[in-house]
């Protein structure tokens, strides 16, 4: 199924979740917020399946000093 994750269509499979793509972008839940078709998404329901046409944005936590 296609899916635009970061305004970009990507082919992910059917049954994927968050928490699966998350792990294909080799990210780390606890670092990235999640927008999903523009509403936050809360960590607790990362495991939710992803649909048809889902928009999915991330944005990556990154510390400094």
């Amino acid at each position: 199924m296609i899916i635009k994750v970061n305004g970009t269509d990507r082919d992910t499979p059917t049954g994927a979740t968050i928490r699966s793509l998350l792990a294909d972008l080799k990210l780390t839940p606890e670092k990235v917020a999640i927008e999903l078709n523009r509403r936050l998404v809360r960590a607790d329901r990362y495991d939710a399946e992803l649909k048809e046409g889902d928009e999915v944005e991330i944005v990556t936590f990154v510390g400094g000093g």
